[in-house]
């Protein structure tokens, strides 16, 4: 009797305990179903934007992804693809060899993007995509038109060109001062071939100096994306989520060619400055402060005691140069430009290259831990402050075209004179024959010097027997070629 009543307490107690439990299990999932259900049917509004504006959402519990498909379709239709074909070296026969044949030209076949940057047929591209092309295209919208070259600048890798067309659909820009790293972008081009492809990513960092350009005075502040970048896409747009051009895509980070994470862009700023200079000048007028600079590493600051790793430390003073005239010494340490922070030798080049020669600057330096500030007139490459223009000298007797070199590269380089292969036209040539490269600068013909691209093809049309030819490499190395004619 005892065992039967102890069973059916112990029963009752456990189908208390079971019923508890089970109240307490529905009206949790009666709660969870309501916040489900509430979740769920709330409509979201037909109006929402083709972008989230992060900014204005902070706090909000906002994490979409934004919509690429507004940009993509406003900025696709300024992006062009570039055919191109250059000369090749000649291939000759046994027929020409023996007989004096011509032998036979190669073509050598290039493609790139470009952006309309204007709606009367300017079009922005890299310079390496058309740089020694004899023959360039346009294409847009099934429509092939012939491009000409208005201007070229090696220091940015960028190229003017011009077709013939009126009312084209060009980019939107705006400033790259705008673009913050984060913030999403995507990339228009024609990589392999593949006409109109737009990738997208985000801004990975700015400021970037990846050390491509071969130009004497280089200005690298590349825009960094993780986009992707291929061959093809050389000379396309850089665009933000409202379709607005930020930069021209340039380079790519690759072991293979191909892309493997990182590309990188022209600043849109800079882009504007160039080809504004380019279509009144055809070429950039670039300003000069007349000085060196390198950028303040832990060892500089360590080295010369400075009081805090920012700016960038004047290493070499141009004689009679606008830095020289105001009082700037080296050592001393540049932290502003025009109010702005110059903590890299890039971005020191970046500002100075939206000036023009002739604008006036508020440089702020460091000197023994006294900070001061003066202001200079920039100057150009030839230490004035009028318009530059590029005087080719087209020395067809000797297969080359010849240049002056300006003050500016002689002080680098610390020579006094000397005429620069700006363009070496032929194989067959004088210069191609004595094996100098495009860039060689040469200094002195049997100890004369030389100052005159008349003159230096003058002299070696007519020189015979022992020649010795100084110079500077394009990379400054001094040194001699030793001829017998």
């Amino acid at each position: 009797m005892k065992q039967t009543i102890k069973t059916l307490l112990i029963g009752g107690l456990a189908g208390f305990l079971g019923a508890y439990t089970f109240h307490l299990f529905s009206e949790t999932q009666k709660g969870n179903s309501e916040f489900g259900k509430q979740f769920v049917n709330e409509p979201f509004s037909q109006n929402q934007p083709d972008f989230v504006d992060f900014d204005n959402a902070k706090g909000a519990g906002i994490t979409e992804v934004p919509s690429f498909v507004e940009a993509a379709k406003i900025s696709t239709p300024s992006v062009v693809y570039i055919k191109t074909a250059s000369r090749n070296q000649r291939s000759y026969t046994w027929f020409d060899m023996f007989f004096g044949g011509e032998g036979h030209e190669n073509k050598v076949i290039g493609s790139g993007s470009g952006v309309i940057f204007s709606k009367d047929g300017y079009i922005v591209t890299n310079n390496h995509v058309i740089s020694g092309a004899t023959e360039i295209e346009v294409i847009h919208h099934k429509r092939t038109y012939k491009a000409i070259v208005k201007g070229v600048d090696p220091s940015t890798d960028l190229a003017l060109l011009k077709v013939e067309a009126d009312n084209l659909p060009y980019i939107k820009i705006t400033s790259s001062e705008t673009v913050n790293v984060g913030d999403w972008v995507i990339a228009v081009g024609n990589p392999f071939n593949l006409t109109s492809t737009v990738t997208a990513g985000i801004v990975s960092a700015k400021g970037r100096n990846i050390n491509i350009l071969e130009s004497q005075f280089p200005i690298e502040s590349f825009i960094q994306t993780d986009a992707a970048i291929n061959p093809g896409n050389s000379g396309g747009a850089l665009v933000n989520l409202r379709g607005e051009l930020v930069g021209i895509n340039t380079a790519i980070l690759s072991k293979t060619g191909s892309y493997t994470g990182y590309g990188f862009a022209v600043p849109s700023d800079i882009v504007t400055k160039v080809v504004t200079d380019l279509k009144q000048f055809g070429q950039v007028q670039k300003a000069f402060i007349g000085a060196d600079v390198i950028e303040v590493t832990e060892e500089v600051y360590k080295e010369l005691n400075l009081n805090d790793i920012a700016g960038v430390v004047v290493t070499y003073i141009e004689p009679d140069g606008a830095a020289y005239k105001v009082g700037l010494k080296r050592g001393d340490v540049i932290l502003k430009i025009n109010g702005k922070a110059v903590n890299s030798k890039t971005s020191f080049d970046e500002q100075l290259s939206y000036f023009k020669p002739g604008d006036k600057i508020n440089v702020q330096y460091s000197r023994e831990a006294k900070i001061s500030e003066k202001q200079l007139q920039l100057t150009n490459v030839d230490g004035t402050t009028s318009v530059v223009k590029r005087e080719v000298y087209k020395a067809e007797s000797i297969g080359a075209d010849l240049e002056v070199v300006p003050k500016a590269e002689r002080s680098r380089f610390g020579i006094e004179n000397g005429v620069r292969i700006a363009k070496i036209n032929s194989n067959r040539g004088l210069i191609a024959q004595m094996g100098m490269e495009e860039g060689f600068i040469i200094t002195e013909i049997n100890n004369r010097e030389i100052e005159d691209p008349r003159e230096l093809a003058n002299m070696l049309e007519r020189i015979r027997g022992r020649v010795i030819v100084k110079g500077v490499t394009k990379n400054g190395q001094k040194g001699y070629y030793s001829y017998y004619f």
